[in-house]
């Protein structure tokens, strides 16, 4: 299974981003492995429809669990309607949100958090 997480950095040590769409990075585990890839968000500076692009980034990489904090309505869309679970991770970093799945102690997101978050967090930072 491979789970995708919004990320502030590169590392399973990095902070969990909570801002999906405006996000630096996804760092993509494959569960079965234990291997990660580390993808950059290019679109996380776009002035709109970053959520969108991200959402088709994280589709094209074969994810099929999401962990961030806050999604929007477009992002979250794209997401269920190719079967992608989305979480709100709990903990700080990637590596312990990662045993919190493991644990079932991750709450699924079932409707969307605010609509631009991340544009507002982004010169709010």
């Amino acid at each position: 299974m491979k789970v995708c997480f919004s990320s502030e950095g590169k590392s399973l040590d990095s902070q969990l981003d909570p801002r999906f769409g405006r996000c630096k990075y996804f760092i993509i585990v494959d569960t079965e492995t234990n291997e990660f890839k580390v993808v950059e968000n290019e679109g996380f500076v776009s002035e709109h429809g970053a959520g969108v692009s991200a959402a088709n980034l994280v589709v094209d990489e074969g994810a099929d669990i999401v962990i961030t904090r806050n999604i929007g309505p477009n992002s979250m869309k794209i997401l269920t309607s190719t079967k992608i679970t989305i979480y709100e991770g709990q903990a700080d970093t990637i590596k312990a949100n990662l045993e919190l799945l493991k644990q079932d102690k991750l709450n699924e997101i079932k409707e969307p958090k605010k609509s631009h978050f991340g544009l507002q967090n982004r010169w709010g930072r």
